[in-house]
């Protein structure tokens, strides 16, 4: 029944008076009350001695090493992270679509946006997929919305099978969640660590500007196969060290570039 009262926070004049009535009406041993007595006071002078030390500034120093590496491993390229939009400055699982679908964009804003791409502003791959630059995107958007008017945000960590890195992002414009999408990007090696997380970044802005319109016909099948006709040509080129050769597209107002040439 003492522990009872060893683990009061009473003070330590009130904890012995208690024990005083609780022996008295008991009937218990005098002798009893002075032992208790005696060992609050060991306590309580243990506890005021253990305070009065000064702390060992060695544990103090390894403990925010400690605490600094951890801050620095989550901190890392690859930590997950949640950072968004909100009316506190943090994203919260709560308004993470704050804002979707609620209105259309006024009218300036939307004839930017579904402009029809020019020709000329279009690349192909030597295997024959056309492609906007990523740099094409982000001026239609600035020309849109003002710069800052727009962020692409990430929702989630890096993921990597070894070979390809990506991450998911979302885009909003005007503090409006807008599309939500994964980027990918080959890597080899964490040397071309840097690079590959930005074409990551690139490649997430890419597909979502999709749902915005910007760039539509490059996913149109009759655009693809008139751009085609009508700008690029395939040619057999031989590869100037290797000595391979292989078919290749490009533009008709642009030249193979090394090492393939036309032979």
């Amino acid at each position: 029944m003492f522990s009872r009262f060893l683990r009061n926070s009473k003070p330590l004049e009130a904890r012995i008076i208690g024990i005083s009535k609780y022996s008295t009406l008991n009937n218990q041993n005098p002798k009893i009350l002075k032992k208790a007595s005696v060992g609050i006071s060991k306590t309580e002078t243990s506890v005021a001695e253990e305070s009065n030390k000064p702390k060992d500034s060695s544990t103090s120093n390894e403990k925010a090493v400690s605490i600094d590496s951890e801050n620095s491993f989550s901190e890392s390229i690859l930590a997950q992270t949640h950072q968004g939009f909100s009316n506190e400055g943090e994203w919260h699982e709560s308004n993470q679509y704050l804002g979707v679908s609620t209105q259309p964009f006024e009218q300036r804003v939307i004839d930017i946006l579904l402009a029809p791409i020019e020709p000329k502003d279009i690349e192909i791959k030597p295997d024959g997929l056309i492609y906007l630059p990523e740099i094409k995107y982000r001026r239609v958007l600035n020309r849109a919305f003002g710069p800052g008017g727009w962020g692409i945000v990430p929702r989630g960590p890096y993921s990597s099978n070894g070979s390809v890195l990506s991450r998911e992002y979302a885009l909003l414009c005007l503090g409006r969640f807008v599309s939500q999408s994964r980027g990918e990007q080959d890597y080899f090696g964490d040397q071309g660590l840097a690079t590959a997380t930005e074409g990551v970044k690139s490649n997430a802005l890419m597909r979502c500007c999709k749902d915005l319109g910007i760039a539509s016909e490059l996913w149109d099948p009759a655009f693809i196969s008139e751009f085609k006709k009508t700008h690029c040509i395939s040619e057999w080129v031989t590869h100037a060290v290797k000595g391979n050769k292989k078919i290749i597209w490009r533009r008709k107002d642009r030249s193979f570039e090394y090492p393939w040439n036309k032979k």
